[in-house]
Formats: structure tokens, sequence, C-alpha cells
């Protein structure tokens, strides 16, 4: 699929609003992040929010499929999957940095900044397709 605005007809205007309520629950992981005591990365990977969008995502999948809509889908379940692979492989990396004058402590706090930005990025980017009704690229 392409970024070209896509058609709604035959789309359930319903699926439309839950993708934006998924897109909503990721940014929200994301503010709590910013704004609390939790990383982005943390708050996205493990906040319940974006564990609720995340299970949102793969309980209506299938009514997304063949549309406009399923590169949306994909697009945030990805998101979310790699932000925990990248969590994982910044703790693997960083932990034995740890034990050499600390740091692992930096080189974490360096790939959680990374991958907040990435999260960011992807969160804006395809809420803002959603909304003109654009496809994201997978």
């Amino acid at each position: 699929m392409n970024e070209s605005t896509q058609p709604s007809a035959g789309l359930d205007p319903g699926l439309v609003t839950y993708t934006h309520i998924i897109y909503g629950l990721h940014a929200l992981s994301v503010l709590i992040g910013v704004t609390g005591p939790a990383t982005v990365i943390g708050s996205f990977v493990f906040g319940l929010p974006s564990i609720i969008a995340v299970i949102m995502n793969y309980v209506r999948r299938s009514e997304a499929r063949g549309t406009w809509l399923e590169s949306h889908f994909r697009w945030q379940i990805r998101t979310f999957w790699f932000a925990f692979l990248w969590f994982v492989v910044a703790g693997i990396v960083s932990a034995p940095l740890v034990l050499m004058l600390g740091l692992g402590i930096f080189t974490f706090f360096l790939a959680a900044l990374i991958v907040a930005a990435w999260i960011v990025y992807r969160v804006v980017r395809g809420w803002l397709a959603l909304r003109d009704r654009r496809t994201m690229y997978t």
C-alpha cells in the first residue's frame, strides 16, 4: 500500500474511531512517560494504556484486513513489539556495562532516549496519517 489518501467506501466508521482510540492510548503512555517517574519506553512497553491498545489491535485486526486501516494496525503492533525488543536489547547490552564504572547506566539511558524519540515519531506520524486517511508503510 502506498501513502495516498484512501477512500472509505464500505469501511465501518467505527473502526476508524477505534483506531484513533488506539493511537490515543499509545499517546497517553508517551505522556505518562514524559511527565511521570517512568521513562517513555518503560511507560510505552509496560504501561496499561499501551498494553490495552495492543490488545485492541489484535482483537479487531481481522476487521481491518483488506482496508487501508490494515496498515495502521500493523504499524501500531510493530511499534509496540519493536519498542519492547529495543528495551530488552538495551537492557542486555547495558547490564554487563554497569560493572564498568556505571557505563551501563549511561548506555541504557541513551538507548531509552533514542527509542523514546522513535516511539513519539511512530505515534505522531501514524496518527497524522490516520487523520488524513492515508495508509502507513510497514
